[in-house]
């Protein structure tokens, strides 16, 4: 069972092709108050960390945001969906990213089974940012979540994945996602430099067709184009890929 806050998974306005015509504060007093709140969290931090260090080990910086939010912007995409909220860095960096392109369509779906140890720190940075009428959070882990929006029919045209770094939760989580975004859509990935994340991402480039976006600026980020057309590839083709 999902466990969601603000809104539903298999509601109507998160289905495929639905009519889905939120607001979502194209105006530049709302942009400001996202970009304010990126910037208290990156100077200041979270006022709950798990751990001494934690926020700064686990959440994406915000030179690598900005990297986010730009290819957010460039694309276009009107809806994304997130593995991993942790204390909402990338989250808000997307936003930015989908209000600064203009997008009135927006919707964003992020998964994270664990917000609850976070002292719910990334949806409270997003509620301060006066996004709760365009996020979705699920609080399940995304090997459940993912194919349940599958079974919803729910279509994503951009997706971040920054969750678990086991290797056989990434695979999984690509695995879903690879039919989720849409053919021509982007799959952005955090952590590449860890080998069980570099490894996975590597099937899908060599095996299914997935396309390396070359990017203006040193990242730790990582970003591929899925193919125009879902095509499953032959077993007797397979590649190595490690």
């Amino acid at each position: 069972m999902l466990v969601q806050t603000n809104g539903c998974a298999g509601d109507p306005a998160f289905r495929a092709g639905a009519d889905h015509t939120v607001p979502v504060m194209a105006d530049a007093d709302a942009l400001e108050l996202i970009r304010g709140q990126r910037r208290r969290l990156a100077s200041r931090g979270p006022d709950f960390t798990r751990a001494d260090g934690d926020f700064e080990r686990v959440s994406v910086p915000e030179r690598d945001g900005d990297v986010l939010r730009d290819l957010i912007s460039s694309k276009r995409p009107k809806t994304v969906i997130e593995i991993g909220l942790a204390y909402g860095s990338s989250a808000l960096a997307i936003a930015e990213g989908l209000v600064s392109s203009h997008v009135t369509d927006a919707r964003h779906v992020i998964i994270d089974a664990y917000q609850e140890t976070f002292r719910n720190a990334g949806w409270d940075a997003l509620v301060g940012a006066g996004l709760t009428d365009t996020c979705l959070l699920l609080r399940e882990r995304s090997q459940l979540a993912l194919p349940q929006l599958i079974r919803d029919g729910f279509v994503a045209d951009a997706a971040f994945v920054d969750g678990s770094h086991i290797f056989h939760n990434v695979f999984v989580d690509l695995f879903f996602l690879r039919q989720i975004v849409q053919p021509g859509g982007l799959v952005i990935l955090d952590d590449c430099d860890w080998p069980s994340v570099a490894t996975t991402v590597r099937y899908f480039e060599v095996n299914t067709g997935w396309l390396r976006e070359d990017l203006p600026t040193r990242t730790r980020l990582r970003a591929y184009r899925l193919p125009d057309a879902l095509v499953e590839p032959n077993f007797e083709d397979f590649k190595l890929f490690a």
